[in-house]
């Protein structure tokens, strides 16, 4: 039996601009952001939606781009770590360093951005619910939660 690969082009549209990539319909988002668009902010790690090193931001939302398919992307907004640009939870981040080796660090901002657009002044429980979504396997938990608190509380 023989198999064919049949590619498709499709339109991103990531950090407001445009991308026209030609991928397999079985490609997920993850791989297409970074080979396709060099954009390796978003890292593949588990690859089954549990560690959330690959979060991004679909309209806003946090999503884990290893569970959804580049061709699913499409007509949506995506925003990936290097399309913000010294946000206050990147700086909140950096002051706390919070952050160890750095894998995980993207997925986590990506997250708590979206936190922060969803709820303006998420309650601790809240907080901690969503921090439970992405993985650090050096345990910067604590120095993260600070970060977050902070820019919670400076939030007007």
């Amino acid at each position: 039996m023989k198999y064919y690969k049949s590619n498709c082009t499709i339109t991103l549209q990531v950090n407001g601009a445009s991308f026209n990539v030609s991928i397999q319909p079985s490609d997920i988002l993850v791989d297409v952001l970074r080979r396709e668009l060099g954009l390796t902010g978003a890292k593949p790690g588990c690859l089954q939606g549990n560690c959330g090193a690959c979060t991004i931001l679909i309209d806003g939302q946090p999503m884990k781009s290893c569970l959804m398919l580049a061709v699913e992307a499409v007509g949506h907004h995506i925003t990936t770590i290097e399309g913000l640009k010294d946000t206050v939870v990147q700086d909140a981040f950096m002051k706390y360093l919070a952050f160890q080796c750095g894998y995980c660090t993207s997925g986590f901002i990506m997250n708590i951005e979206g936190l922060f657009h969803k709820y303006p002044h998420p309650k601790e429980d809240v907080i901690k619910e969503w921090m439970t979504s992405n993985i650090c396997r050096c345990t910067c938990y604590e120095e993260m939660y600070e970060a977050i608190q902070e820019v919670e509380q400076n939030k007007n």
